[in-house]
């Protein structure tokens, strides 16, 4: 498990979802975009959902806890981008859903 650090918290994600999510925000701060980042919280730590602001003055760090790069997946990338344009921002979801929402979007790039 890794760990996104915003505002001085750290909130923490499995490595490979992680990947995605620096990779896709990375893109949207790049082009001076804010938006939210939001995920479903584990039964273990409360539930709900969790939403943070981004935006490109925003410091932020990713701390990764494997020292090898994971592999990318192009429909993984495709969803979480594709979401991250959605009045919600962008949602972490695991691959299998990212998959879905590609079949379920063809017309997304």
């Amino acid at each position: 498990m890794g760990n996104f650090i915003h505002g001085g918290r750290l909130y923490e994600f499995e490595d490979r979802l992680l990947t995605h999510l620096q990779f896709v925000i990375g893109q949207k701060l790049k082009k001076k975009e804010s938006f939210f980042l939001s995920w479903q919280k584990p039964h273990d730590r409360g539930d709900g959902r969790m939403y943070v602001w981004l935006s490109p003055h925003a410091t932020m760090a990713f701390h990764f806890s494997e020292s090898r790069e994971p592999e990318m997946s192009k429909a993984w990338v495709r969803a979480l981008n594709a979401l991250a344009y959605t009045p919600r921002g962008l949602i972490a979801i695991d691959e299998d859903e990212a998959e879905r929402y590609v079949k379920n979007n063809p017309d997304i790039a």
